[in-house]
């Protein structure tokens, strides 16, 4: 299973939100990372909309998490911010056309594995991946002194 790029960006931005702690912008989040500010844009307004993240416009404005850390699931963010769920076409109802659907026992067991993958990452909260012994050195990286 690969995640989009969409994904990836977003749970950096999450990342980013909770090792910083307080409001920050969009320019900081790019530059920490070396992604297009462009393509944030939509990353940091969809997770706005769903209350991940919060925004303030204008002086003294500026992004910050929305919910705690530890309230917010890695596998929900997942399944959030993925925009094709399917793995293989039997999973689309609309647009399956696969001949042995229903005879075949792979979707059963692709099913089984999307299940286990989504549980495991449920397990996860973001303070779990900004946490720990690797919390300071993520926060080194990201967050350099000036």
């Amino acid at each position: 299973m690969k995640l989009s790029l969409f994904t990836d960006y977003s749970l950096r931005v999450l990342m980013f939100a909770a090792l910083k702690g307080e409001s920050f912008s969009l320019s900081e989040v790019a530059e920490s990372y070396d992604i297009s500010r462009h393509h944030l844009v939509k990353v940091v307004n969809y997770l706005a909309k769903l209350g991940y993240l919060e925004t303030r416009r204008g002086r003294g404005g500026g992004i910050a998490l929305g919910m705690k850390p530890e309230e917010i699931r890695i596998g929900m963010v997942v399944r959030r911010t993925e925009d094709t769920p399917f793995i293989v076409e039997c999973f689309d109802k609309q647009h399956n056309t696969c001949p042995i659907n229903g005879s075949c026992r792979l979707k059963g067991a692709l099913a089984q594995a999307v299940n286990a993958f989504y549980e495991t990452l449920d397990r996860h909260t973001l303070r779990d991946l900004v946490g720990g012994t690797e919390g300071p050195r993520l926060h080194r990286i990201l967050l350099p002194k000036p």
